[in-house]
């Protein structure tokens, strides 16, 4: 057995469907079909039911895909971990964020771990959405200021900055001129929001449900910054921010105002294990904010 036929036997179950697995992973479907009759032999157990529509997991196949899944994700951590090593032995730290990261923290932690690092090559990689944590994860980035709520279990982390929440508003929309807003002043606007990031992330940002038990209004989806300004600035829905991201994206067609009654976001500094250049980026992040 090698990992290859865990990530087949995981891409099936994803699937639910040989061909479509196939298809996936650019093999073709007869390779794939017998890949999956021998691992069933090897292992001495049958790990689908074929119908018609594809395939079903049988008992024993489910047990066996989540043991395969947490095999693949051991051998993830063991190739980024590797890869950690290689990039510090290189000189290149990549620091992950999204939008405007940790605030002006984000690029000062940055720009003093290089005063301090002259031959390290800092490297900064953005991301949508919740997108630095799977960064992490697997690897692309060693270090991330990662936007709460997050899944960082396995992961290091600690919050390092706090900022209020704001509501970004088209100038034109008749609530920009209001000095400061509560939640549910905005109650009955289209909120924007995505699918790209996990569930618990975006009810905790469109403050769902309100303060009198009611969903947000669901107003356009977006896949990045960029979107859901365009949407905004339009009219289209408004959107809660945090503060920095009125200053970061300063446009005249927009209205950025303090949103009074909800908690501030949390910015953690998260890596997924020690090394020489993450743990000094570390502690210059903790220098940066200690009193």
């Amino acid at each position: 057995m090698e990992l290859r036929d865990l990530r087949y036997l995981v891409a099936i179950a994803d699937a639910g469907n040989v061909g479509r697995a196939a298809a996936s992973l650019f093999v073709s479907q007869p390779a794939l079909s017998y890949a999956l009759r021998r691992l069933e032999s090897e292992l001495g157990v049958r790990l689908f039911d074929r119908h018609p529509g594809g395939v079903t997991a049988t008992p024993a196949g489910h047990d066996v895909i989540a043991e395969a899944r947490r095999t693949l994700t051991a051998a993830d951590r063991v190739h980024a971990t590797a890869e950690r090593h290689r990039r510090a032995e290189s000189g290149v730290l990549r620091v992950g964020f999204e939008a405007t990261g940790a605030g002006e923290l984000t690029t000062r932690a940055r720009a003093e771990f290089a005063r301090r690092h002259p031959g390290v090559r800092v490297e900064p990689k953005r991301f949508d959405w919740g997108g630095e944590v799977p960064a992490l994860r697997d690897g692309r980035v060693d270090v991330a200021f990662a936007w709460l709520p997050a899944d960082l279990s396995e992961l290091r982390s600690e919050v390092v900055h706090t900022e209020p929440r704001v509501v970004g508003l088209a100038v034109t929309h008749p609530l920009a001129s209001r000095p400061s807003l509560s939640i549910m002043d905005i109650a009955d606007e289209p909120l924007m929001w995505t699918r790209r990031a996990p569930r618990p992330w975006v009810d905790w940002w469109a403050v769902n449900p309100r303060p009198d038990g009611r969903p947000p209004v669901w107003g356009p989806t977006n896949d990045n910054v960029e979107e859901m300004l365009e949407q905004v600035a339009e009219g289209a829905a408004v959107c809660i921010a945090p503060a920095s991201m009125g200053h970061y994206y300063t446009r005249p067609d927009l209205a950025w105002t303090p949103l009074t009654d909800v908690e501030p976001l949390r910015v953690a500094l998260a890596w997924a294990a020690p090394g020489p250049l993450v743990d000094d980026f570390v502690q210059v992040v903790r220098t940066l904010i200690s009193p």
